[in-house]
């Protein structure tokens, strides 16, 4: 996989609208103002793509404007790195419209999670590293602060060059729903309990890799078809919100990943914190029927409760780099950087 060049103060940093418009909407502008703010703070230039600020209805309308900013956003060679303002449910429908060539010579950090997924498995494809990491209207962006966690790991990985290290829990989280029109909402946060093991034991390395259910709609798509070897000794992550993932979509989902042959390759799995105070017991029982008992895997390491996804604080986790699960210990580390020195 090809690194990304790392940050510099002084650098542009561009954001695009590939899944959902309402960053240039006239009651949530302000918070991407806000984003753009705290961006600033850090040393960055922040630039909006041609088309990213048009609204919701438009951009609804119109992928091919969604993928033009993505594409302007590779080909600027005064934009260092990439962020989403924000998911939604249809950036696949930009997909048909980007060039893979001008993608895959021009590699720069693209960051963003929930729906950016897709982009990030597009290139993935093409064999560039991107990160399945904040957006700036839910991490950057939140009414209160950008919470140091999410903060801190933003300048660990993009601006420096060494390995990214063991990425512990906070100490804090938030599954506080978002009300990106009120700038008083405050999201709650409470005691992080920490880690929490599914199954499996010892340590184990492999490459990240992963996304939310989005994944299982891959199998037969001609922009992005999933194979075999994509998940080949993997650390697969995966994150999804209650909505969608109840207890028997979790259980669907590892045994999509049985039926594929994908759960068989497998180096272990990380699962993002649930939007959702309940005991995540339920979905552990669930989990251990598919992987232990229907396909026998006793052994795959599963660890619960990574800040990464759709609650707050968030952590980077970068397509391709090499990570352990320690299920002793139940320590996650990303053992490499997530970018590199500038050409």
């Amino acid at each position: 996989m090809i690194k990304p060049p790392k940050l510099n103060i002084g650098d542009t940093i561009a954001t695009i609208s590939p899944a959902w418009g309402c960053a240039g909407d006239a009651d949530i502008r302000w918070k991407y103002e806000l984003g753009v703010k705290r961006l600033e703070e850090l040393g960055l230039h922040v630039v909006a793509a041609p088309n990213s600020l048009k609204g919701t209805e438009y951009l609804a309308q119109h992928p091919e404007a969604r993928a033009e900013d993505v594409m302007w956003t590779f080909e600027n060679k005064q934009v260092k790195a990439i962020i989403a303002n924000i998911g939604g449910n249809d950036s696949h429908k930009l997909l048909p419209y980007l060039d893979p060539e001008v993608i895959r010579k021009n590699p720069k950090i693209l960051c963003g999670y929930s729906d950016v997924m897709n982009l990030h498995l597009y290139c993935h494809q093409l064999g560039l590293s991107t990160f399945y990491g904040p957006n700036l209207l839910t991490t950057v962006a939140e009414a209160k602060e950008w919470h140091s966690y999410s903060k801190e790991w933003f300048r660990k990985v993009f601006f420096h060059t060494e390995a990214i290290g063991e990425i512990p829990p906070s100490q804090d989280w938030s599954y506080d729903a978002h009300d990106h029109a009120n700038p008083q909402h405050i999201r709650q946060y409470i005691i992080n309990q920490g880690y929490e093991p599914v199954q499996g034991k010892g340590v184990v390395r492999g490459r990240l890799f992963g996304g939310h259910g989005g994944l299982m709609e891959h199998d037969s798509d001609s922009l992005i078809t999933l194979t075999k070897e994509d998940f080949t000794d993997t650390i697969l992550f995966f994150e999804d919100i209650p909505e969608f993932c109840d207890v028997a979509y979790m259980e669907g989902f590892f045994d999509w990943l049985g039926r594929k042959g994908y759960l068989q390759v497998l180096k272990g799995v990380i699962i993002g914190k649930m939007c959702t105070p309940d005991s995540f017991q339920p979905y552990t029982e669930r989990i251990r029927q598919v992987v232990s008992r229907k396909y026998g895997l006793t052994d795959l390491p599963i660890l619960y409760g990574v800040n990464f996804g759709h609650t707050s604080p968030i952590c980077i986790l970068p397509y391709g780099a090499e990570a352990e699960l320690d299920m002793e210990n139940l320590r996650f580390t990303i053992l490499e950087s997530g970018v590199c020195h500038s050409p």
